[in-house]
């Protein structure tokens, strides 16, 4: 009766609210009428992330009995426990928004790309609250997935100490960390482990709250700076408006962290209706992620060390003289763990060749972030599309039927989840979900098989764009694909090996520097499996380095030797395919430098070479 009683004063205050008048309607332990919760539904979403309230809602305004479940009393998980309210937008290189619909609602109701955490919270439980065949249960915990072979028909939660069972014709899984597609059978990989790099982790973020920031000071200061760098034409990646800024990368890289596993990197700064400001800075490392100890451990870490960043801030930052330090997030920010395996796994070539999809259910357009790992201090961009379709298929897992899943665990190469993992794009996702659920529903289908019937894909593409979504065609090849390396650069690239930038400037036609080949070849040989020691070249890199060390790394992975020659390394590299007649013609002078184009096609064979001969390398298909 109580939880009726909260759930009454909430929607009352929803149907009287006057015009500009401020609402606060977020209670604690918030069932949404109790009466109509049943155990049977059409559709079951769970994990009330942005992802999953779009599912749950799209479902439900598509005719689905819904039910939403969530593990916390407040929806929005990231955006919300984890103050992450600093919005990654996707946008075209024309200014075109890519992600509307349902995402779009959320956005004007919380005032733009930068919101107020409380507001947050109201919006996604009135779009839910708005809704009369969804069904919301928080602090609904999961247990277990109810599996009949391979096939999901529910999921057993645990409620106020009692297990209770939930059962649905379709499943969503909207959790970061697709809990409960792992949970079911589906095959996955984590973190880096499909590029040969599974103890990659890319730093969490604790973000943390100040008050007393002068905020006028801070954006004079920021969007100075701002023009200053557009004058001078150097690095820029500055400025401010009246609710969010970004800046001071070099005072963030410059303090010296106490914890050894902390990092402290440019600000991401968020303003508050009540004045403060909630700032995206500090980096945290050793976390296991998927440990629950292990997260709240770093978040004690990470408040025992702002007892040394605040002093640090208001020492050396313009605006930051007299803040003080309000608290932290409940949650950590996760940027990566297991990405499911679908019926497709988007690429990085898909991401970043701005590939359309003949089955889209979403367009992306943010670039690929790699953020800053224990061994690489400042994280890299692999690229930045102009925009990419997101296949239908990559929101079917493998293995397991009557389920989709969405956010930044779908299914997605590792690289490509750099971009594919922001909030609005998953929201897009989830809209898609709720679409094809309700499809597959009313037309006896499984998800699966929608998959793989264009007639029932372009059913759903429709039900969307008519829903709000952004879905249009495209064609926008990127100049880079017309060079003549090119296939090398694909190569390296899948491999984590090369980073174009925000530009996507490989610098192909430039000489190749000392550090870059050392990293490219060494990379190669780690990747391919291949162990021997570290190659050192000259400052210079002449020709005669470049070819000896290809030439010696592969004769020495087969066991013959050659002879320190550069001629004869490059006829043993020609018969070996490695090196082919039109790249040789690159590399007639054994003293002069080759540009980066050619080093990269002769490292991209080189991989090949060595997985054709039985390296133990990764697959990048």
């Amino acid at each position: 009766m109580k939880k009726l009683i909260a759930v009454f004063l909430v929607l009352t205050l929803l149907l009287t609210a006057c015009g500009g008048e401020e609402i606060k309607i977020v209670e604690e332990n918030v069932f949404q009428n109790e009466a109509q919760v049943d155990s049977d539904y059409d559709v079951i979403v769970y994990a009330a992330e942005p992802e999953g309230v779009a599912a749950a809602v799209s479902a439900a305004r598509n005719g689905m009995k819904t039910l939403l479940l969530e593990n916390d009393s407040a929806l929005g998980g990231l955006m919300t426990l984890g103050e992450l309210n600093f919005i990654d937008m996707c946008e075209g290189r024309d200014g075109t928004s890519l992600v509307e619909g349902i995402f779009r609602e959320f956005y004007d109701a919380v005032g733009g790309s930068a919101f107020d955490i409380t507001e947050a919270k109201n919006a996604f439980l009135a779009m839910c609250l708005a809704e009369e065949n969804l069904t919301l249960r928080t602090n609904s915990e999961l247990v277990s997935p109810i599996m009949d072979g391979k096939t999901i028909i529910g999921v057993t939660m645990n409620e106020e100490g009692q297990e209770v069972e939930y059962y649905g014709k379709t499943i969503i899984d909207a959790s970061a960390d697709a809990d409960l597609a792992a949970l079911s059978g589906v095959p996955y990989t984590f973190g880096g482990e499909d590029i040969g790099e599974i103890d990659r982790q890319m730093g969490v973020t604790l973000v943390f709250e100040l008050s007393g920031v002068n905020w006028g000071k801070v954006s004079r200061h920021l969007n100075w700076q701002r023009l200053k760098s557009e004058i001078f034409n150097t690095s820029g990646g500055m400025g401010a408006t009246d609710k969010m800024a970004w800046g001071y990368t070099e005072e963030g890289y410059g303090y010296e962290p106490q914890d050894s596993l902390m990092r402290l990197r440019g600000f991401n700064l968020a303003r508050q209706d009540n004045g403060n400001v909630l700032v995206n800075a500090l980096i945290i490392f050793g976390v296991d992620v998927l440990d629950e100890e292990s997260k709240a451990e770093a978040i004690a870490r990470g408040q025992k060390e702002l007892e040394y960043i605040i002093p640090y801030l208001r020492e050396t930052c313009k605006g930051f003289e007299d803040v003080e330090l309000v608290g932290t997030a409940e949650q950590l920010y996760v940027r990566e763990s297991r990405h499911i395996i679908g019926e497709y796994q988007l690429t990085i070539d898909d991401v970043l060749e701005n590939r359309d999809q003949w089955d889209k259910i979403a367009i992306g357009g943010y670039p690929v972030d790699v953020q800053p790992t224990i061994s690489q201090t400042y994280g890299t961009v692999v690229g930045s599309p102009d925009r990419y379709a997101v296949p239908y298929r990559s929101l079917v897992p493998l293995e397991v039927e009557n389920m989709l899943v969405v956010g930044r665990s779908a299914s997605y190469k590792s690289l490509a989840a750099g971009s594919a993992r922001v909030i609005p794009l998953g929201m897009a996702c989830g809209q898609a979900a709720g679409v094809a659920a309700a499809y597959a529903v009313n037309n006896n289908l499984s998800v699966r098989e929608i998959a793989y019937d264009e007639e029932a894909v372009a059913d759903i593409q429709t039900t969307l764009k008519e829903q709000g979504a952004y879905l249009e065609d495209f064609y926008l090849p990127e100049e880079v694909m017309s060079h003549w390396a090119y296939e090398g650069v694909k190569t390296l690239r899948a491999l984590g090996l090369l980073d174009g930038g925000y530009d996507n400037n490989y610098h192909l036609d430039e000489a190749i520097g000392r550090w870059r080949y050392q990293n490219m070849v060494n990379g190669v040989l780690k990747k391919a499996g291949v162990e021997q020691d570290y190659i050192e070249v000259n400052d210079n890199v002449p020709n005669r380095q470049i070819i000896g060390t290809v030439a010696r790394s592969a004769a020495s992975f087969i066991g013959i030797k050659n002879a320190n020659d550069f001629e004869i390394y490059k006829d043993w590299l020609l018969a070996e395919g490695i090196l082919t007649e039109d790249l040789a013609g690159y590399f007639t002078d054994s003293e002069a430098t080759a540009n980066a184009a050619e080093v990269i096609v002769l490292c991209a064979n080189l991989y090949d070479w060595f997985m054709a001969h039985g390296a133990d390398g990764v697959s990048i298909e």
